[in-house]
């Protein structure tokens, strides 16, 4: 196996067709190989650009980009990337932001403060959100939208008036024997549904 000198891929991504790359493809300096994309509010998974470098890249290659915010649209997707490179051996380098730079201890030490931070944002969501349902349902305004849509409804009834078993009907259905009957029934938050 001959061994592989690696390359400097850079990546570009401008937010609309009509923007012009080469500030950022200076920027980027010399490179092996360039991908550059012309588009805006994607994921990463919609990016061909970046799917077909993320493909092209390995072992031993270093990416290239002007900054954070031309790779990933959040610090969740940026995370995501950098592992999703650092799993294939390659080294991401931001030329506008050294200290990111995920071959260098500084950069790996910066990366896992992000990670550490984007954590901590995850858990406060989630606990203000839990708190938010709990003042609600104290108050009695939080109800959880119903699980099954009125055709949904309308076809389980013509099931079981044909004599299909109302078990067998939650099941196809996805949801317990009791939501199917409080649908039925129009009780709980089917009620609101009987009049529409």
């Amino acid at each position: 196996m001959t061994g592989h000198k690696g390359q400097v891929v850079g990546y570009v991504r401008v937010s609309a067709a009509d923007q012009n790359e080469a500030r950022q493809v200076e920027a980027l300096g010399t490179l092996d190989k360039i991908f550059s994309e012309k588009v805006s509010g994607k994921n990463a998974h919609d990016r061909v650009q970046l799917q077909e470098m993320l493909a092209y890249v390995r072992d031993g290659d270093k990416v290239r980009v002007k900054s954070p915010d031309r790779l990933a649209r959040s610090t969740t997707d940026l995370l995501a990337l950098v592992e999703q490179l650092k799993g294939k051996g390659v080294a991401l380098e931001f030329v506008d932001n050294p200290a990111l730079n995920s071959d260098t201890p500084q950069g790996e030490f910066m990366l896992t403060v992000l990670a550490a931070i984007a954590q901590l944002e995850r858990k406060t969501i989630r606990e203000r959100q839990a708190e938010g349902i709990a003042i609600a349902k104290r108050d009695g305004k939080y109800e959880k939208a119903p699980k099954l849509a009125l055709e949904q409804i309308a076809e389980a009834r013509e099931r079981v008036d044909a004599g299909v078993p109302k078990a067998l009907v939650a099941r196809d259905l996805g949801v317990s024997r009791q939501t199917l009957y409080a649908a039925l029934n129009s009780s709980g938050k089917y009620a609101a549904l009987a009049g529409i």
